[in-house]
């Protein structure tokens, strides 16, 4: 296909039809398109006339003068015509070949129109994916030189900033389509409520001796925080729900954070677990600066977007 004047030659269910190649597209004589429409050559003329008559195509660009041999061992030059000529004269043909080159036509035309779409649909996201993640890093930058955010939203800015790229590219499936990664692995163990109970016990009488939390800290409202702690360690018809530690921590502090079984103290305790859990499974920490914005995050996210967040937490925090 990269040479020019190139003959290829395609079998077909009544015959076979030789196509030249030359200029990126395919050539056939009048003979030929006489043969590949089973029509009388004065009905291929007659619709190559009027193609051009109509002005539907430009004669001058669709036309071109080959030497071809013919039967008689001579050379002449002869007119042939491209595949815009070969298509136009397929959809006006009246014949059974005709009806065959139109349904196989515009299948092909429907399948490319459709990948096509397809194509500049995902070019279209990705471009935009990108001018998100320039936009948050100029943000980002543009904020923090300004000093016009506190130690807190700093703390979120240099979250996003950091992952900007691993976001974008989460952000380009949706929720359904967003995998946890490969690199988890399963749970060792389980945190169990007595466990949490004794630890928040703990973590409670150490903030309140700094004077950095009151009594209303750490107290349960209910039976949440247990029904919570059963939820990430359920089975389902014989399997455990959350197979690997990575789920599992992730679900520990976003239904702490979001469910609110304590009447104060929430994220701080959502954290606290959170850390408790990965320390025990021998996990990397996230830095206290980074944890403290994923808990903001977490709990100003909507409802609906928990299997998003969920698997964004694995996959920025805990696999990233």
């Amino acid at each position: 296909m990269n040479s020019t004047n190139e003959i290829l030659i395609y079998e077909l269910s009544y015959g076979q039809v030789e196509v030249r190649v030359d200029g990126d597209t395919v050539w056939l004589s009048l003979n030929q398109l006489v043969d590949l429409f089973q029509r009388d050559k004065s009905v291929i003329s007659k619709h190559i006339s009027n193609i051009f008559n109509e002005q539907e195509l430009s004669k001058n660009s669709v036309v071109a003068n080959f030497a071809t041999t013919a039967a008689d061992g001579k050379t002449y030059q002869v007119d042939h015509y491209n595949l815009d000529v070969i298509i136009s004269v397929g959809y006006r043909v009246k014949s059974k070949r005709g009806t065959q080159f139109r349904q196989w036509a515009t299948k092909v035309l429907r399948d490319n129109l459709v990948k096509g779409f397809s194509v500049n649909q995902s070019k279209l996201a990705e471009r935009g994916l990108t001018e998100i993640q320039q936009t948050i890093t100029l943000l980002t930058r543009t904020l923090e030189n300004q000093t016009l955010v506190s130690d807190l939203g700093r703390n979120v800015l240099a979250l996003i900033a950091s992952y900007a790229k691993t976001w974008t590219l989460l952000l380009q499936y949706d929720e359904d389509n967003l995998l946890i990664p490969p690199g988890c692995q399963p749970a060792k163990g389980i945190l169990s409520y007595t466990e949490a109970v004794s630890a928040i016990k703990s973590l409670k009488k150490e903030l309140i001796s700094k004077g950095e939390a009151a009594a209303l800290f750490g107290n349960e409202l209910d039976l949440t925080l247990k029904a919570i702690l059963g939820n990430i360690e359920q089975v389902v018809f014989d399997e455990v729900l959350y197979q690997t530690r990575e789920e599992r921590a992730a679900h520990l502090l976003y239904f702490i954070i979001k469910d609110h079984p304590f009447t104060d103290g929430n994220k701080r305790i959502g954290c606290f677990l959170f850390l408790l859990y990965l320390k025990q499974e021998n996990m990397r920490m996230p830095d206290e600066g980074s944890l403290t914005a994923l808990a903001l995050l977490i709990a100003e996210s909507d409802p609906k977007q928990k299997a998003l967040i969920i698997k964004l937490i694995v996959n920025i925090v805990l696999c990233g």
